[in-house]
């Protein structure tokens, strides 16, 4: 997961978190995410805010929140998908989510990354 910062799994080997860190210019964190390694399917961040593996402990979704200086949510996608990186693609200004997601899913969605006026 990165935009101004990379999130990579908790097992990524020293050298290769140096590499992406001076190949992106941005500052690498090794993370978990309600304990899934792989934490690009599990999140999905932006600018504006983020939506975490609904199973993500409120103290982990605080120390993220303040680390990233972004507010974030549990959610999921998908009528219930915990993959919300699997299951969605957003950005600043426009979020696309699969055809089974439900309206509570997607004004959570709207609400956290600010895309509605």
């Amino acid at each position: 997961v990165s935009f101004d910062h990379l999130f990579t799994p908790s097992d990524l080997d020293r050298e290769t978190e140096e590499v992406l860190a001076d190949t992106l210019g941005v500052e690498v964190f090794r993370q978990t995410l309600a304990s899934q390694v792989l934490v690009g399917s599990y999140c999905s961040l932006t600018n504006q805010g983020g939506i975490v593996h609904p199973k993500t402990p409120i103290e982990d979704q605080d120390e993220l929140s303040s680390l990233l200086q972004i507010p974030l949510v549990a959610g999921t996608v998908n009528r219930g998908s915990d993959n919300v990186g699997a299951g969605m693609v957003v950005n600043d200004w426009i979020a696309f989510c699969g055809q089974d997601t439900t309206a509570t899913e997607i004004s959570l969605i709207e609400s956290i990354f600010k895309l509605t006026d």
